[in-house]
């Protein structure tokens, strides 16, 4: 790789970071490219994406952004995975480090939050943003139903009433 291309690797890593809200440093030692190539495809499925960058150039690139406290996480064999829905790549990450031994989740960003391993675990942990709007679409829709339900009971309650001394009056 010349120098040409590193800038221009640096640059579009720059405008990533600038537009994303997550990133995610994992470290994979030792993974086979089958197992990079099952774990591309399920980030690529959550809407993420998933790159080894070296750590160089993608301190270079992280440098005046908001990501730019996971630095220090970039030692060794590292890879940067990243996405606008911070649950899905938090997700995808951790169930494929449980499958698989030799990734090992590093930390990562959630704005400018700098998390550990443990806080993208506990992300990972959340229900997806379609989950929670199907609960909160729920919670809107039960009150309207139970004032149906309570609206309906006196009209229910009086029509017995009736019912029953009609009843009468039709024995009497």
């Amino acid at each position: 790789m010349d120098r040409t291309e590193k800038k221009a690797l640096v640059a579009s890593l720059a405008t990533v970071f600038a537009q994303t809200s997550m990133v995610v440093v994992t470290q994979n030692a030792g993974l086979t490219v089958a197992s990079v190539t099952d774990l591309r495809r399920k980030v690529r499925a959550a809407g993420a994406n998933y790159k080894v960058v070296k750590n160089r150039l993608a301190t270079l690139a992280l440098d005046g952004t908001q990501f730019s406290g996971i630095a220090p996480m970039l030692k060794g064999p590292t890879a940067l995975a990243w996405s606008d829905d911070p649950v899905a790549v938090a997700k995808v990450i951790v169930e494929f480090a449980k499958t698989d031994d030799k990734l090992v989740v590093l930390g990562g960003s959630l704005g400018s939050q700098v998390l550990d391993a443990s806080g993208i675990k506990a992300l990972a942990e959340l229900p997806s943003l379609d989950t929670l709007r199907a609960q909160l679409v729920g919670l809107i829709s039960t009150p309207a139903t139970r004032i149906a339900a309570v609206t309906q009971a006196p009209a229910a309650q009086l029509a017995r009433v009736f019912g029953a001394y009609a009843k009468t009056g039709e024995a009497a």
